[in-house]
């Protein structure tokens, strides 16, 4: 389970629903929680516009797409909770897939690519940016949440939560109480996709995140509270969460697995 989608997965069963379908990208705001569960599809549905929208300067007859993708699987033989620990590398399996997302968009308008300063993530970014002759950017603002476990063995059963000295931090899975603010992330990467979106106006760029904080994003766009059942993420390996923007607003959010799927409980993510 990747970064810190083993402890959420603690809490999960006893603070949040069974399960919770994803909602529409273009009408979230209006529908509340009700959706289908395949991807939707670029510029459908009545609600589309409704979206919230972002800051900006970008003509309103101005198409501009930003890919927030999740970085590839990640060689973690120990099955730490890696947070923002350095010196984690993609695993040959990773490196595979992120050069598999980048011959998916070798034929898109790609003209910026940025990437969070954490190894696996410039990794990731790395062959999609060789493919358009660019070079990888940084912003700090797409990094891994902080988490007070990173370093631990964090699964049920094992490892640091069967030390009580630790129960103290699970008190509050809301905010939640053991990492970064939910709302603290949602801001911070809604700020990097706007300065993305702005620098590659009528193009397409990509940003390489990490599953919390693009998932935390995405429920953020959606209108939909940000605490969650970790289990129930759609953000595989390598995955691409499009966002499409018609000038400075939001029109659609589409979600593809060029890589394939993974399972969010499996460790190694």
């Amino acid at each position: 389970m990747s970064d810190s989608d083993q402890l959420e997965s603690v809490t999960a069963a006893t603070e949040s629903p069974a399960h919770e379908e994803p909602v529409s990208s273009g009408a979230a705001a209006a529908n509340g929680e009700t959706e289908s569960p395949q991807a939707p599809v670029p510029g459908s549905g009545a609600d589309a516009g409704k979206v919230p929208s972002l800051p900006g300067d970008v003509a309103s007859d101005t198409e501009t797409i930003v890919h927030v993708m999740r970085h590839g699987e990640v060689h973690n033989p120990k099955g730490i909770l890696y947070g923002r620990l350095p010196g984690f590398s993609l695993s040959v399996t990773g490196r595979s897939q992120a050069a598999t997302v980048a011959r998916t968009l070798a034929d898109h308008d790609i003209a910026l690519v940025v990437a969070s300063p954490l190894q696996r993530a410039q990794e990731t970014a790395a062959p999609i940016a060789g493919q358009h002759g660019l070079i990888v950017r940084t912003d700090d603002n797409l990094i891994e949440a902080g988490n007070t476990f990173e370093g631990l063995r964090v699964s049920v059963g094992d490892g640091a939560l069967r030390k009580p000295r630790h129960w103290w931090k699970l008190r509050d899975p809301f905010t939640p109480s053991w990492g970064e603010p939910y709302l603290q992330i949602a801001h911070r990467m809604l700020a990097a996709v706007n300065k993305a979106r702005v620098e590659a106006a009528g193009h397409e760029a990509v940003v390489v995140s990490h599953q919390l904080p693009v998932w935390t994003l995405r429920r953020f766009l959606e209108g939909k509270r940000l605490w969650h059942d970790p289990r129930q993420r759609q953000c595989s390996l390598a995955s691409l969460t499009s966002l499409v923007y018609q000038g400075d607003t939001l029109i659609d959010i589409v979600y593809s697995e060029p890589s394939g799927g993974s399972d969010p409980r499996v460790t190694g993510a």
